[in-house]
Formats: structure tokens, sequence, C-alpha cells
């Protein structure tokens, strides 16, 4: 037995709302790998924004022991 007719027979015991779960699983699983539909490493990392003190990366140390609060 290949892997697509393994899968096909566990599916079989899958009761309606497991159906559903597994389908957006898997459309999301076959979105992420398609590399023409997914961003680059460089424009995901556009997205990042960081909300912090104008000194946070002078004091992150403080920041991170709790010394010091963000306000």
């Amino acid at each position: 037995m290949d892997t697509r007719e393994l899968i096909h027979a566990e599916i079989e015991h899958l009761g309606q709302e497991q159906l559903n779960e597994l389908y957006q699983l898997v459309k999301d699983f076959t979105r992420a790998n398609r590399s023409d539909e997914r961003p680059s490493l460089m424009a995901r990392l556009k997205q990042i924004t960081i909300d912090a003190p104008p000194d946070f990366a002078t004091n992150l140390d403080q920041y991170v022991s709790g010394e010091r609060r963000a306000e």
C-alpha cells in the first residue's frame, strides 16, 4: 500500500466534523508549501514590528529581568 492509500484508509473512519478539521489542515498545509504563494523571507521580516521604548535596545537586560518596565 502506498501513502495515499494509507491516508484514504484512515480517512474512512472519520466523522464529518473531523473531516472538516482535516480538510482545513490539508488546505493550510498545501498553501504553505506552494513556493509561488509563500512570501519570501525578506517580505515576512518586513512585517515584523517592535513596539518598545526608545531605550529598549540599550537596557534590554533590565527589561528582561524586570528592573525596568515599558510605560
